[in-house]
């Protein structure tokens, strides 16, 4: 329970900081962060509950297209799921903003487990 509690910290600051750069996304304020961290880590749990071996072979076949559109689309419901989480230019925001989440949210876990305060 702590592990999905700091994730959805995690994510909650990332999403943030997607926010201010300029891919289209809009936050209205960090709670609204969080509850869309929330929504996307518990999205993105109910996809790890499929066997690892299906997940990794779904992804090399489709050469990961399959983790990419999964991606977008938990972005997507998320934006659709909380109030005050815009997508200005829909579809294109949701692909942007999945991307740059991805990489703003491996930096900060990268660092986090770097300085310890992550397993």
């Amino acid at each position: 329970m702590i592990s999905f509690l700091i994730t959805v910290v995690v994510l909650a600051i990332s999403l943030w900081l997607v926010s201010l750069l300029p891919t289209g996304v809009e936050v209205d304020s960090p709670v609204k962060a969080l509850l869309g961290g929330a929504i996307i880590g518990a999205l993105n749990g109910l996809y790890h509950f499929l066997p690892q071996g299906l997940r990794t072979f779904g992804a090399i076949i489709s050469l990961g297209l399959i983790p990419l559109i999964i991606s977008i689309v938990v972005f997507g419901l998320a934006a659709m799921l909380v109030d005050g989480f815009r997508l200005k230019w829909g579809v294109m925001s949701a692909i942007l903003g999945a991307f740059a989440l991805t990489i703003v949210n491996s930096i900060l876990t990268w660092i986090l487990t770097s300085i310890g305060l992550l397993a």
